[in-house]
């Protein structure tokens, strides 16, 4: 009998290289934590699957990019040209994005509810006027030959948000939410607001450091594991495409991609 008794084939972050291993704990669901982007580690296994031994070196799987994690919140900013509603609002894709890396970013959204600045992680949630959902449509091909994503990421009518405002006395903790987003009726996205880098009280008050956040500011928080760029093969936001972006607690966000 092996010694292993539950065993992935991985590709590890230590070496970027594949191994096989026996899951440290063997009490969660795989799939679901890989395919949701959460930590997946496993004890090394020297050997084949038929004969391999166990060892006592943890390795941790790596997923996508293997972008190393950012220390402080990444900004850029919209243009409010970029900022459209539900369906029936299309977004729009440029001739200039119309080279199949045009992808989507399933994210919370947050709208400031009063003027504040050098505002504490303790008081963060109480300048939050409400939530909703959002999609923040990227060029890939623009995002990634330079630094700044603003251009990439604030092209004109590339940026849905709604349906509707939920207030925060229904959502009174934005890290317990169920975020998906399904492109032509596939599931391409599945998280949960618990696994962010930093948490909303973290990105409102880094961001308040020695700036003014303006009543109506609007944040988009960041996405889950699944965007289209890194999958094997790739998802694109194609002509006529249907895309929604699905929050617990807030609903469904709908929109068709138009190619102008």
């Amino acid at each position: 009998m092996p010694s292993w008794t539950h065993l992935i084939r991985f590709v590890a972050e230590e070496d970027s290289q594949p191994h096989i291993g026996q899951l440290v704990d063997t009490s969660r669901d795989v799939g679901l934590d890989i395919f949701g982007g959460r930590p997946v580690r496993a004890y090394e296994i020297i050997g084949t699957i038929f004969d391999g031994e166990v060892t006592k070196t943890v390795m941790t799987v790596k997923y996508e990019a293997n972008l190393p994690l950012p220390k402080a919140p990444i900004l850029f900013t919209k243009p409010r040209s970029a900022l459209i509603g539900p369906y029936p609002a299309a977004i729009n894709i440029p001739k200039c994005a119309q080279d199949n890396t045009s992808d989507y970013e399933a994210e919370l959204c947050l709208v400031i509810g009063k003027t504040g600045r050098d505002i504490s992680e303790e008081d963060a949630l109480d300048y939050v006027l409400g939530y909703t959902a959002s999609n923040d449509v990227s060029a890939r091909t623009m995002q990634m030959i330079t630094a700044q994503w603003s251009f990439s990421k604030g092209l004109d009518s590339s940026c849905p948000i709604g349906p509707v405002l939920v207030s925060t006395s229904v959502i009174s903790d934005p890290q317990t939410l169920g975020i998906k987003a399904i492109y032509n009726d596939a599931v391409v996205q599945d998280g949960n607001t618990r696994d962010m880098i930093f948490n909303i009280r973290k990105q409102i008050s880094y961001l308040s450091q020695g700036t003014t956040l303006e009543a109506g500011t609007i944040f988009l928080t960041g996405t889950p594991a699944g965007i289209g760029f890194f999958r094997k093969p790739a998802v694109v936001l194609q002509d006529g495409g249907d895309i929604r972006v699905q929050i617990d607690k807030i609903g469904t966000l709908i929109n068709k991609v138009r190619y102008e």
